[in-house]
């Protein structure tokens, strides 16, 4: 089952994401169209480098070692690139 890939490889780099106080939490796998929607949380809420962990991190990592993988979408950004979600620690 590819979600089940899909979360074997996020434990693997969630610990260098939760370094910087962040987390990465996997809302949905479409099998059908290789889309993975996650929401950054924590740190990476403000972090101004949230798009490069999402995109030359997360992305660039699930595609290159989960076949089928097509992209990886934040659940939490808006149109600017920009996420409203607040999270208390």
């Amino acid at each position: 089952m590819l979600r089940s890939k899909v979360e074997e490889v996020l434990e693997v780099v969630r610990p260098i994401i939760q370094q910087d106080q962040g987390d990465v939490v996997l809302h949905e796998v479409d099998e059908a169209t290789g889309v993975v929607t996650v929401e950054l949380v924590g740190a990476c809420v403000s972090c101004p480098a949230s798009t490069q962990t999402l995109k030359a991190g997360l992305e660039r990592i699930l595609m290159d070692r989960v076949p089928g993988i097509t992209e990886v979408v934040n659940s939490g950004a808006t149109s600017d690139g920009l996420s409203e979600t607040v999270v208390s620690l």
